[in-house]
């Protein structure tokens, strides 16, 4: 027969810090035993500490404090300790439903891997690889061997190379070319000034790099001219770069990729294109606007071009240069590239998305961004359809939620004047009276869910764009809603 254990007396009302229970009595109580082997003593006794300490301050009068006597019973203690102790175990990057119509959204991630990706970084997580290690003849190797064969066959370059995103890219090959000797002017059209998010700036990254910024033209039209009248014996290159997150649209003139190559290469200097986003394939295949390739970008003339691994290449956060052969060896002589480079990890994801372009018959459905950004609206709104009773019974007569058609964008600055035709879910108060709030506060409840449920706040509604909700993970979306309404 085996003894159990007597029911704790109640705790009488506590009304001074003298009454509270110690901490050792704490950290012995049969109910923190588990905390203790899921957290550890040291951040178990922290937390009680903690909860005694804003106890105390209680009782004394420096924080807001009940009316009559304090509960501090040991179980009361040590639930407060374990919810302490949840917050600060809990991860800060977390798991999001992206509902906001945006692909590659940058505060979210951008660009989601695909399978094989995945798979390829938990085996190069897991496991020692060949980073650096030339398994035919047993010397040290390059990094960039890994990808490089097959980035130049996708592209029709003569060489690549690869650091961690297109700023630093930019940064690298100004660096290179630029910045030592009388030749460190680098003339850009006016018009292609870009900032993109996060303040990168054109001129801010010329001057880092140790450039020197020649403007030409004027906002809306630059002209061949303008670019061979800017050369002196101080031009390093000629730059162009691809505005990627705005249209200059009505009275413009730009001169193309392949007539500054050919200003540059009449007066032996090398062109740079900064492709920003970069795609390796016509999008137009897929019903998709069009976005000059890195081939295209190439064959025009270009010496050197820079693009991100994350946006429209669908891939992870890198910057990929490629280009002259000459050009390409000098830049990884550079000191900024070890500095720059990128891990085993990048690699490992980078390879297996490339090899997918391997095989377009299968990139719509291989390749995760492909696959969003060409779901059709049928489905989105077929699924709009199955979950607006779903949410209108977790949200309550408070709120209407309908399906309705919307659109999406691609995001990450590509293709800014471009839309993708899509359905989702439109909720906006049943009542008038103060919309605005009763929507912020809603916004705020789908974000403080387990999964948080980001959204788009716009025209007096929550909109709830479902292009970036598949299948799969629909059941997990639903099955949350339920604590709406709690």
């Amino acid at each position: 027969m085996h003894a159990t254990q007597a029911p704790e007396p109640p705790t009488a009302d506590i009304t001074h810090p003298s009454q509270l229970p110690a901490v050792d009595k704490i950290l012995l109580h049969p109910s923190l035993q588990p905390l203790r082997e899921a957290y550890g003593l040291d951040a178990c006794t922290r937390a009680v500490r903690d909860v005694l300490g804003s106890l105390r301050q209680q009782l004394l009068g420096g924080e807001e404090a009940p009316a009559a006597g304090l509960q501090a019973d040991p179980a009361s203690i040590v639930q407060a300790a374990g919810l302490r102790l949840q917050r600060r175990f809990a991860p800060r990057l977390r798991t999001v439903f992206n509902l906001t119509g945006t692909v590659l959204h940058t505060n979210l991630g951008r660009a989601l891997l695909p399978q094989a990706a995945v798979d390829a970084v938990v085996q190069a997580m897991t496991s020692p690889a060949n980073l650096e290690y030339d398994l035919e003849d047993g010397g040290r190797g390059d990094r960039d061997d890994l990808v490089e064969a097959l980035i130049c066959e996708l592209t029709g370059a003569e060489a690549a190379t690869i650091v961690n995103n297109n700023a630093a890219a930019v940064l690298l090959v100004l660096s290179t070319l630029a910045a030592a000797g009388e030749r460190r002017e680098v003339v850009v059209s006016r018009g292609e000034l870009v900032e993109i998010g996060g303040a990168f700036r054109i001129p801010d990254v010329m001057t880092r790099a140790g450039a020197r910024l020649v403007e030409v033209g004027t906002t809306n039209r630059t002209h061949e001219r303008d670019y061979s009248e800017a050369v002196t014996d101080c031009t390093a290159a000629l730059m162009k770069v691809h505005c990627s997150n705005y249209a200059i649209t009505g009275f413009t003139k730009a001169v193309s990729d392949a007539q500054v190559a050919r200003i540059a290469h009449d007066k032996g200097l090398p062109m740079i294109v900064d492709l920003g986003s970069g795609t390796l394939i016509d999008l137009r295949e897929w019903g998709l606007p069009y976005e000059v390739t890195v081939r295209e970008t190439i064959e025009s003339g270009a010496d050197l071009v820079t693009f991100s691994g994350d946006k429209l290449l669908g891939g992870p956060q890198a910057g990929i240069i490629v280009g002259k052969k000459a050009l390409i060896a000098r830049i990884k002589k550079n000191p900024l590239k070890r500095a720059l480079r990128v891990g085993k990890i990048t690699l490992a994801a980078l390879e297996p998305t490339l090899r997918l372009y391997l095989h377009p018959e299968k990139l719509a459905e291989q390749l995760t961004t492909l696959r969003l950004f060409t779901r059709p609206q049928a489905d989105m709104q077929a699924q709009a359809l199955q979950l607006q009773p779903v949410l209108q019974q977790a949200l309550g007569p408070a709120f209407v939620v309908e399906p309705a058609p919307m659109t999406s964008q691609i995001g990450s600055g590509a293709l800014p004047v471009e839309s993708l035709p899509s359905f989702g879910l439109r909720i906006h108060p049943a009542s008038g009276r103060q919309a605005g709030r009763q929507l912020a506060q809603l916004e705020a409840r789908l974000r403080a869910l387990p999964r948080p449920v980001i959204a788009r706040l716009r025209d007096d509604a929550l909109w709830l764009d479902l292009r970036c909700l598949e299948a799969a993970m629909q059941h997990a979306f639903s099955e949350q809603l339920s604590l709406l309404g709690r």
